[in-house]
């Protein structure tokens, strides 16, 4: 036998199947998992929550006893807060994460003010000064930065109430708090900051080392490129490079270098991958440079729609095969699947078991439950 490979070493060049069957490991999609909400959060490091009942769906697909109202105590207990942070979109993340996560991906945020039209639209006004002045209204009782915007508006005449909203939403980190994303109920984003929210500033959180670390965990093995497509950040190699004698590094498919924790899960590429409904938005598909490893090529094309928005996506055999959406009246729910190509008989009555489980978890009050699954 081969003597394993040393931390920092070079390792076998992984296939896409393999890097599939780790990825979902890593994700908790391989099979559903006996931990808490809170556990699985911090393992993942954060979920997107773009669209605000996307991470209960996520929490769902992921973890066997999954009840809505574990995840609903966590947010109104303040032990997990939903805040922009990763790729500068709405995230669901732990309360001891969210400061360190936010001021990570400060820069990715940064960007959105830097183009002479936002400048013009400030009227003049320091950025320092408003900004400063809008933590103290946003300390003092939560609102919408929009609201925010327009009493600064009061205070600094000459500039357009929407720049200042923008302003606070890009300089400070602002929690939107509950009823927003909540199950039983939500509301328009009402922000305070995450320190008045927390009770405090956060002890240190997790640095850029442990956050890429933490990366590897949950969606490795992967590259500096696939970790800033996950962060939306730049010049990661600088850190894996000072993390590799931690590392173990592999190729993969297309000969680059993947970098992985020594002791994390791969499993052998023909481990069998349930039928998982995957939730709108999530990291899953959205978290690597080269998304093969679940998307093909021809699916990623075949997901996109004009205006940006990330459906729900149908895993068969571990890679994305269709989309679904429910759609609602008002005694019914109808789970939808679109299929990419025709299904095997046993994989599509798979999916219309996961789909009739979904409809119990999301739609309980619906007199009527359906799974349709389209012709591709």
């Amino acid at each position: 036998m081969p003597a394993p490979t040393s931390p920092g070493a070079q390792g076998a060049t992984l296939s896409t199947r393999a890097l599939n069957r780790a990825t979902l490991a890593r994700q908790l999609l391989l099979r559903r998992h006996d931990v808490s909400a809170a556990d699985a959060i911090a393992h993942l490091v954060a979920l997107q929550s773009q669209a605000p009942k996307a991470p209960y769906v996520g929490l769902w697909s992921r973890l066997a006893a999954f009840r809505p109202e574990e995840l609903e105590h966590l947010m109104t207990n303040r032990r997990v807060v939903r805040l922009v942070s990763l790729r500068g979109t709405v995230h669901l993340t732990a309360a001891a994460d969210a400061l360190a996560l936010r001021a990570w991906t400060q820069p990715v945020l940064d960007r959105a003010i830097g183009d002479r039209a936002f400048v013009r639209a400030m009227g003049g006004a320091d950025p320092d000064e408003v900004a400063e002045a809008g933590r103290a209204l946003l300390d003092a009782r939560p609102m919408t930065a929009g609201e925010a915007g327009r009493l600064l508006a009061d205070r600094f005449p000459g500039g357009d109430p929407r720049a200042y909203d923008r302003l606070l939403r890009v300089r400070l980190p602002l929690v939107q708090v509950p009823p927003r994303g909540l199950w039983t109920g939500s509301g328009q984003p009402v922000c305070t900051t995450a320190e008045a929210w927390l009770g405090g500033p956060a002890p240190d959180g997790p640095g850029p080392d442990d956050l890429v670390l933490r990366y590897l965990a949950a969606f490795g093995p992967a590259s500096p490129r696939d970790a800033q497509v996950w962060s939306g950040l730049t010049r990661l190699g600088e850190v894996f490079e000072r993390l590799r004698p931690r590392l173990r590094v592999f190729r993969g498919p297309d000969g680059r270098d993947l970098y992985d924790l020594p002791d994390a899960p791969r499993p052998d590429p023909g481990t069998p991958a349930p039928v998982r409904l995957v939730a709108e938005y999530d990291n899953l598909t959205l978290s690597h440079a080269d998304r093969t490893r679940v998307v093909s090529d021809d699916a990623r094309a075949r997901m996109a729609t004009p205006n940006g928005i990330i459906p729900g996506t149908v895993l068969v055999d571990g890679f994305v095969a269709g989309t679904w959406k429910i759609v609602r009246a008002r005694r019914s729910a109808v789970l939808a699947v679109t299929p990419f190509a025709p299904l095997a008989a046993a994989d599509r009555a798979e999916v219309e078991a996961e789909g009739a489980r979904l409809l119990a978890f999301t739609a309980a009050g619906a007199v009527d439950h359906d799974v349709r699954v389209a012709a591709p």
